[in-house]
């Protein structure tokens, strides 16, 4: 059966090639209701917008892709625009992923195409790259559901982070659980601290949800309330979000907490600006940690406390598996689990 065209998905929506062709390429300028149309017609032949319809077919445009939301932090950019020599310590979660995923990439003879903007809606994401490489990885949020199960089709996909919403793709994730748990064990036993409070971010973020995970279960393990909520949330988990968050719960809590956990190290960072601002002082007066172990945590003062995750590796293995996936589709799925470190720095009291 050959694959479906722009002509059929035409034909099945009942618009022009030309509307198809906009839908994908200018999303914004085509009406929502034809625009749904078209894209409802494509999920249900199985359709993917090509760039290089004979490098897909012979899958040998030797490009990977990467796709990934693009939340920017302006503060961490301030950062680098400051320091020219800071470039490696503001390299965030994503800008890891990548050097890990080029590294791989260039090892087996592959380029790496890159869709980072969320400018146009995830189907524009989507219409960017798979049309134009041999398999792509993604992070968790980024394309829907049902997008992946019709490029998945067609070409390997491996999910990164979040849970494994499509049991036949490869999929891998940190112990985020695992890495809170320890991390708050350690607040509680080690330092004695028992009023902590934990910054999460948006509900629909499955890194952030399990780190919160696994700071209730410590709670509970050592006898603490376990909260249903974390105390606040942020929607972009960036320093600035950090910051602010800080300064409402500092101002709205009839006690300080002794320790504030933060689901993610750019958070933590703005936290440790607000409250030197503030003249709280880090960690006599409040303990503050993070997660992730980006470069930047080492330099900040006091040096923070984390989780470290191995993110260069999580891009390295999302290759690995593309690869082995190109060169074996008929395999079974892998989901791999990888581990991670709780780094003790003085922002908690550790020497």
């Amino acid at each position: 059966m050959s694959a479906p065209t722009v002509y059929d998905v035409a034909e099945r929506s009942g618009v022009s090639i030309a509307t198809v062709s906009r839908v994908y390429r200018t999303p914004d300028s085509v009406r929502a209701q034809t625009r749904e149309r078209v894209l409802e017609a494509a999920r249900q032949l199985g359709y993917v917008p090509s760039g290089n319809a004979r490098g897909l077919a012979s899958r040998t445009t030797g490009v990977l892709g990467l796709c990934f939301p693009d939340y920017a932090d302006a503060d961490a950019e301030a950062d680098a625009e400051a320091d020219s020599d800071a470039d490696d310590a503001v390299m965030l979660y994503s800008d890891q992923i990548i050097r890990g995923m080029e590294r791989a990439a260039r090892r087996h003879g592959y380029a790496l195409l890159i869709a980072a903007s969320l400018e146009g809606g995830p189907e524009s994401l989507v219409a960017k790259v798979a049309g134009r490489v041999d398999g792509f990885a993604v992070l968790a949020q980024t394309v829907p559901t049902e997008d992946l199960e019709v490029i998945s089709r067609r070409l390997p996909v491996v999910m990164l982070a979040g849970p494994r919403e499509i049991d036949h793709l490869d999929h891998i994730v940190v112990a985020n659980a695992d890495g809170e748990r320890e991390l708050a064990r350690h607040l509680i036993e080690d330092h004695g601290l028992r009023r902590l409070a934990f910054i999460g971010g948006d509900v629909a973020s499955p890194d952030a949800e399990a780190r919160f995970r696994g700071f209730q279960e410590a709670c509970r393990d050592a006898g603490l309330p376990v909260p249903a909520e974390p105390d606040l949330r942020t929607e972009m988990m960036t320093q600035a979000e950090g910051a602010r968050a800080v300064e409402e719960l500092l101002d709205r809590a009839p006690k300080r907490p002794q320790g504030v956990l933060f689901a993610n190290d750019q958070m933590a960072v703005g936290a440790l600006r607000a409250l030197e601002r503030r003249g709280v002082r880090v960690p006599e007066d409040i303990a503050v940690t993070g997660f992730d172990g980006i470069p930047l945590s080492r330099i900040v003062r006091p040096p923070l406390t984390t989780v470290r995750q191995p993110i260069r590796q999580l891009g390295e293995q999302a290759v690995e598996l593309l690869v082995q996936r190109l060169a074996n589709s008929g395999r079974d799925p892998v989901s791999l689990m990888l581990p991670v470190s709780v780094i003790h720095r003085a922002s908690c009291g550790c020497p």
